[in-house]
């Protein structure tokens, strides 16, 4: 047809996250050719990602490649890779929550999972942190069913609900809850929490760094005072937590804390780590919530330390996510509603390795 790399996809968007879905057996085995295809596909390089499908902005800067699970219990494997906008990185360090609403539909219509039911549930090994999770896809009449009275805020309308449960998921990186040893740390007259679970992240109250953390999502990213300071606070914690020099990396994520409004356990703004997700991450709800509960940390300390079972309500830029925390297996589980859907499937377009902007 051309001398393009056509590769199949679905794009679909996960909570409040949206990017091509694929299966592993339609990408190269090979990590680096890899990531050379799908850094053409999402236009990478360029603050618009105009020569490709890439939406220049991190939430829709996402892949999900889905294929046969890699361990036993799991149903599929799904490797989350987060395009850099403009820069030409891959970064497949961490897990993507919201994405991940939208792995179970994909699978279930990709053939890789039976429907069971007027549920389906679907058990997800995530590669990118070796932990499973469990999604329960609605599929009445034996098939998937995106359509529901389900809302999400930072998501306009209504939609088929979908229960994602992640079970154990403190250290998610690097094997420990507190990858520093202890659950406050100090970085550059700073007190912080720097906690791994579900993603790895940095927690601190965000009057320690001179605003007030109701600020839009917007105004955050206008301040580049605020932006670089996060960067270098976030660079040291990276260190701190065993993760080597981070700069290339989206993780840790830091994340100010504040007092919440009536009605919510606690307000946060999330950054992804340059700008402020403008709602949050579902991962990063997990270890919000986690926190929370986890004795002396930033956020304990905030708002008082809170006890499981519980649910907490975690406000953010569009609105606010629930998060429900309770004993399973004698670990802790963290349960989250989301919702997602199939927006288009065809082919995406790759130039042949050999011709891609990025270095060989």
């Amino acid at each position: 047809m051309n001398d393009l790399l056509a590769i199949p996809c679905v794009l679909m968007r996960g909570g409040t996250s949206k990017g091509p879905f694929f299966l592993a057996s339609d990408l190269p085995a090979d990590a680096r050719e890899r990531d050379h295809i799908l850094l053409s596909i999402m236009g990478s390089g360029h603050p618009l990602q105009i020569d490709g499908i890439g939406g220049g902005n991190p939430v829709t800067s996402k892949v999900a490649i889905v294929g046969q699970p890699g361990i036993p219990g799991a149903d599929v494997d799904y490797l989350f890779a987060q395009i850099r906008i403009d820069q030409q990185i891959v970064d497949t360090s961490p897990n993507c929550g919201n994405m991940l609403a939208a792995v179970g539909p994909f699978a279930i219509e990709a053939g890789l999972v039976p429907v069971r039911g007027e549920t389906t549930l679907v058990r997800i090994h995530n590669v990118n942190t070796g932990k499973l999770i469990e999604a329960e896809v609605p599929t009445p009449n034996g098939s998937v069913s995106y359509l529901g009275d389900a809302a999400i805020d930072g998501v306009p309308g209504h939609a088929a609900p979908i229960a994602l449960t992640f079970i154990d998921a403190a250290g998610a990186r690097t094997g420990q809850l507190f990858p520093t040893g202890k659950s406050i740390d100090t970085i550059d007259g700073v007190t912080v929490t720097c906690i791994d679970c579900a993603m790895p992240m940095i927690l601190l109250e965000a009057a320690a760094l001179g605003v007030s953390g109701i600020e839009t999502a917007a105004e955050l990213n206008a301040n580049q005072a605020l932006l670089d300071r996060l960067e270098k606070l976030r660079i040291a914690a990276g260190e701190r937590m065993g993760l080597g020099d981070v700069r290339n990396q989206v993780t840790p994520k830091p994340v100010l804390v504040s007092q919440p409004n009536p009605g919510h356990d606690i307000n946060v703004r999330y950054f992804m780590p340059h700008q402020c997700h403008p709602s949050l991450a579902t991962t990063g709800a997990v270890g919000i919530a986690t926190a929370c509960i986890a004795g002396d940390t930033v956020a304990s300390r905030l708002i008082g330390r809170r006890t499981a079972p519980v649910v907490l309500s975690i406000e953010h830029p569009s609105g606010h996510l629930d998060v429900k925390l309770y004993e399973r297996d004698g670990k802790i589980a963290a349960g989250i509603l989301r919702t997602a859907r199939r927006l288009f499937e065809g082919h995406a377009f790759a130039k042949p390795v050999t011709q891609l902007f990025c270095a060989a």
